[in-house]
């Protein structure tokens, strides 16, 4: 299988004979309707699955409800908090809350919950196990939140990882924050994902346009033996 990063949490997963969309935000081209998705990807006559975890958006362009006028094998795999922001319509997608599933000959879907929106994706496809967090992380905000706030966030936070250490310990690939904006602690959530889950290949996201910010976590992450990817641009891409 394929990775291409698209952009801050957009991610697409290319399959033998289908891929998947998660979390499409931007293109990976300087104008709006350019890029990997639009040039290439919307033009392939294989299914194509698109997830959004959550309403936000830098999580969710209202755009990709439209591209099902120009392809019409596209299944939209969303969360409810889409609905309930009538963000879209009832009969758009398939609505998940934390701990529904989607299943089809191609492909698994369970919701797991999240720190902040929505849901995160466990996505069993190929035989491989794909997670992509959505806004689950460790939050916290030092110079805003009291002691006692961030212990509250980091209870939540490795609660929610433990229910998914209930349901595997191992991914083939885990998409997760890396956010520069939290500051020293940019990178606590997923120093302590891959502290209790294995991971073979982790792709850190949420960054934005802060590539700089990457390099320092992919370190920690390789000399705890997990491999990471160090994005440098949009389209880039690596096989899993």
């Amino acid at each position: 299988m394929k990775l291409i990063y698209v952009f801050h949490s957009g991610f697409v997963i290319e399959a033998a004979d289908f891929a998947i969309l998660i979390d499409y935000y931007k293109d990976t081209g300087f104008h709006p309707h350019h890029g990997y998705v639009h040039d290439e990807l919307l033009k392939r006559e294989s299914p194509l699955y698109i997830l959004s975890s959550h309403a936000h958006p830098d999580h969710f362009n209202k755009e990709i409800l439209a591209w099902k006028k120009k392809k019409e094998n596209i299944t939209y795999i969303f969360s409810r908090d889409i609905l309930h922001h009538r963000k879209a319509g009832e009969e758009e997608a398939v609505y998940l809350l934390k701990g529904e599933s989607y299943e089809d000959e191609k492909l698994s879907i369970k919701a797991f919950g999240s720190t902040d929106a929505g849901i995160s994706f466990l996505i069993r496809a190929e035989g491989k196990e794909i997670f992509h967090a959505g806004d689950l992380n460790n939050w916290h905000w030092k110079a805003e939140s009291t002691p006692e706030e961030i212990a509250v966030m980091e209870r939540d936070y490795l609660n929610e990882v433990a229910l998914l250490q209930q349901t595997t310990t191992h991914l083939d690939l885990a998409m997760f924050p890396v956010d520069p904006r939290l500051g020293d602690d940019y990178a606590l959530g997923a120093e302590q994902f891959i502290d209790r889950i294995h991971v073979d290949l982790f792709a850190p996201m949420h960054f934005a346009e802060s590539y700089q910010a990457l390099p320092s976590f992919c370190h920690y992450a390789r000399e705890k033996e997990t491999p990471c990817v160090c994005w440098k641009e949009k389209g880039q891409f690596v096989e899993f």
